[in-house]
């Protein structure tokens, strides 16, 4: 039985997104409940799944394809896995495929019209593959094969012009003087790979840009000596993770309890622009910067406010496994009032973050590091962070901007306020 197999359902704030990896090829056998494709959005990577037992019949939508919610991507045969267009079984299969190349690189993608007299015994070609092939002058056919069915792959292409097989071809097959070949870089050196886009690189790029040229963005620093966490951490951290089925004590959660209250105290820093409206939250959803392969995503906490230490730390673990195995859901990414990123977990010492559109402020953590201080007259070594706070300056004047920051580094200097709340 031939089954259809769609794109997911997208949320409202998703138009679209694009193929990022088919991990099963036709005639390919699939158990039911395995990862066939990964499809990437705006926000997050997607998973399809296999319906039943049985392998993929065709692919409608390659990679780098863009696809809508529903949209019908590939076809699925139940209990079919093997026998499928492009399997290996009988002895007549592989010479048909070949005899109609010309038709099967339409159908995925290629152009059937080359403008050449290729014979029936030509190479099938990917479409990248062909497009580097040509503009370097060489026969498909003299390119070693290593994808399905011998398809050439343009890492093929790629391989064949690194080890010098591509040297002769330009004159061979256009009659062009030698002056007008490629030239080539030195084999093992200066070398260069280029890849496109990932949906979540460039979205992240266009947030960026936007709140650098439509933000009036400052950013104010200050220092907070750690010591007095450190040594609450130190004194308490086996008993809390006893007391919690193993969460760990951590620093974020600290700053996220500091973080709140200090909202609490400056509404306006937990507020944002809407056109020509001031939107004022009457809660904290404090967004914490998360660093994946693929790029920075920020998970939300909702309703900080009413979170314990315990609550606080054991989310963000949660949301970092997720956020690196690409399981978050987009509904965990979208609002939030404020964000918390650290920098300090890669040894930055001082940065200037980037605000997290439409919020008005953002604050950033960095690496712990001994320095000499004065305190009362003496020198002494301690562990000291340096803070860093950018804002709309639209919106925040300095004073506020300040006096949130210095209102965390107390707070963050004696930890007994936040319980007091003093």
């Amino acid at each position: 039985m031939t089954i259809e197999i769609k794109a997911p359902t997208f949320p409202e704030s998703v138009q679209d997104g694009s193929i990022a990896t088919w991990h099963k090829k036709p005639g390919e056998s699939v158990s039911r409940d395995e990862l066939i494709v990964d499809i990437e959005t705006d926000k997050v990577v997607m998973e399809v799944v296999a319906p039943a037992d049985g392998s993929l019949s065709e692919i409608l939508k390659e990679e780098g394809d863009t696809v809508e919610s529903n949209e019908v991507i590939a076809k699925f045969e139940e209990g079919a896995a093997g026998s499928a267009k492009g399997g290996s079984d009988g002895k007549d299969e592989k010479p048909a495929a070949e005899e109609k190349s010309p038709a099967q690189s339409t159908k995925s993608g290629e152009s059937a019209d080359t403008g050449d007299s290729s014979s029936s015994d030509d190479k099938l070609l990917s479409p990248a593959a062909r497009k580097m092939a040509d503009e370097n002058n060489i026969d498909p056919n003299s390119v070693p094969g290593t994808g399905k069915d011998g398809r050439v792959t343009k890492e093929d292409v790629a391989n064949f012009l690194k080890s010098g097989g591509g040297k002769s071809e330009p004159s061979k097959a256009s009659g062009s003087s030698t002056a007008e070949a490629p030239v080539e870089a030195p084999q093992g050196e200066r070398a260069e790979k280029r890849v496109p886009m990932t949906r979540l690189r460039k979205r992240i790029a266009e947030r960026l840009l936007e709140a650098s040229n439509t933000t009036a963005m400052l950013t104010t620093f200050n220092e907070v000596n750690m010591a007095p966490i450190m040594e609450l951490r130190s004194k308490y951290k086996d008993k809390f993770e006893k007391a919690h089925d193993g969460t760990r004590l951590g620093f974020m959660g600290f700053f996220v309890k500091a973080a709140v209250e200090a909202l609490r105290r400056f509404p306006a820093v937990n507020a944002s622009i809407d056109n020509n409206d001031v939107v004022y939250h009457g809660y904290q959803d404090i967004g914490v910067a998360v660093s994946t392969d693929k790029g920075l995503v920020v998970p939300v906490l909702r309703n900080a406010e009413n979170m314990g230490l315990a609550d606080i730390e054991s989310t963000i673990r949660d949301y970092g496994l997720r956020a690196r195995d690409g399981k978050l859901g987009i509904e965990e990414m979208t609002g939030g009032t404020f964000t918390i990123t650290n920098g300090g977990v890669f040894g930055s010492l001082l940065s200037t973050p980037i605000l997290n559109m439409p919020q008005s402020a953002i604050l950033g953590m960095h690496k712990i590091q001994e320095r000499p201080m004065a305190v009362n007259g003496e020198v002494k070594i301690l562990p000291m962070m340096y803070l860093a706070l950018s804002y709309d300056h639209r919106l925040l004047d300095g004073k506020e901007a300040v006096q949130f920051l210095v209102t965390i580094k107390d707070l963050l200097e004696d930890p007994a306020r936040i319980l007091l709340e003093i």
